[in-house]
């Protein structure tokens, strides 16, 4: 295998040329969580691997607590299967609040007054089936909890790896939270090696070929978790050398020769970029400033052939969606007709009207 190989083995294996799945909850079952601090963004890393979905589908399936959104992983929004969320707060949960901690402390968020929070955040999640960031920082206001300085955001974080709160549904276009063992019983749980073991065996059918540091960046593990991870389904997975890395993958896709016919319209923060610390396979370091930010910030991105090769933006008016492109090197006559059908995949995401610009 070859580098320039790997970009179109993790469209396969991330469901983004093909897939057998037909709902939301499949998808990010499959990739075992997806970055989704942009919402609408997230909505669509969702939809470009579902075919002929709409956004109101994936929020439909948020709705209905099939997906939650909730700070997972790295200590940033995820979308993760209702199945998935108990093991996986179970494993990030102490990494997470471990580098909460300068932050609580900076702000005098103490753990008492973190257990009075969370008290306050039960009662009255209790008593609504869900309620808004406003109202909860409210209900905290009002039970004596100063709530500025982004407090109440990391009181309600803290809630969120305490197994209290998560994604309520969308109401008025806006996200509620919920409480958790309402929107989802806890089952019998796993052991926090089965945890890693089948977190490591999910991320590298879906995200392969990666390597461990690839792993460990993606899970926010420490490496030597994400090492002996690795080293419980190591059997169920092919390694191969490539400029000094060592990649992990399936057998299933050891001859995969296959190559798109069409390019994509990523989102920004998708799992085909930044589940990855090393981007060299499918982004050119020449144009690592341009989609990527020097604050983090990755920008939509769109894919060719398994390369980063442009970005686009949206704008979205009431009944049109603006998409504007920038490629690094300027796209051919041909490849222009294969653009506007990628671009018009979103726009009918949207159930918008496409108003696409090169």
């Amino acid at each position: 295998m070859e580098l320039t190989e790997i970009g179109n083995i993790r469209l396969y294996n991330q469901q983004i040329s093909g897939t057998p799945f037909t709902s939301a909850q499949e998808i990010v079952s499959w990739l075992g969580a997806i970055q989704a601090q942009d919402f609408a963004m997230g909505n669509w890393a969702i939809g470009v691997r579902l075919p002929n979905s709409t956004e109101a589908q994936i929020e439909a399936a948020l709705n209905e607590g099939k997906i939650l959104r909730t700070h997972i992983l790295r200590p940033t929004w995820h979308f993760v299967s209702a199945e998935d969320i108990y093991p996986l707060l179970a494993l990030s949960a102490p990494q997470i609040k471990s580098v909460m901690k300068p932050w609580l402390k900076k702000l005098e968020l103490t753990d008492a007054l973190i257990a009075k929070s969370n008290a306050v955040l039960e009662k009255a999640l209790a008593q609504a089936e869900c309620l808004t960031r406003e109202a909860l920082a409210a209900e905290l206001r009002q039970s004596g909890i100063i709530t500025d300085n982004n407090r109440a955001s990391l009181l309600l974080m803290h809630a969120e790896q305490d197994a209290i709160i998560c994604s309520g549904p969308v109401q008025k276009n806006k996200q509620t939270y919920a409480l958790l063992a309402k929107r989802v019983p806890q089952k019998q749980s796993l052991t926090r090696a089965e945890t890693l073991a089948k977190l490591a065996n999910t991320y590298f059918l879906s995200h392969g070929p990666a390597t461990v540091q690839d792993f460990a960046w993606w899970s926010g593990l420490p490496i030597t978790d994400a090492r002996k991870a690795l080293e419980a389904v190591k059997a169920n997975f092919i390694a191969e050398t490539i400029n000094a890395g060592t990649y992990w993958f399936s057998p299933a896709v050891a001859n995969f020769t296959s190559k798109p016919t069409c390019p994509y319209f990523l989102p920004a923060f998708d799992e085909f970029i930044i589940s990855y610390k090393d981007r060299t396979a499918v982004l050119l370091s020449e144009y690592h400033k341009k989609a990527i930010s020097n604050n983090g910030l990755f920008r939509p991105m769109v894919v060719t052939d398994g390369k980063v090769t442009g970005l686009w933006k949206r704008t979205i008016n009431k009944d049109t969606a603006i998409i504007e492109t920038e490629f690094f090197d300027k796209p051919t006559t041909n490849n222009i007709s294969l653009l506007q059908q990628a671009a018009q995949k979103y726009s009918s995401f949207l159930q918008k009207n496409p108003d696409i610009q090169f």
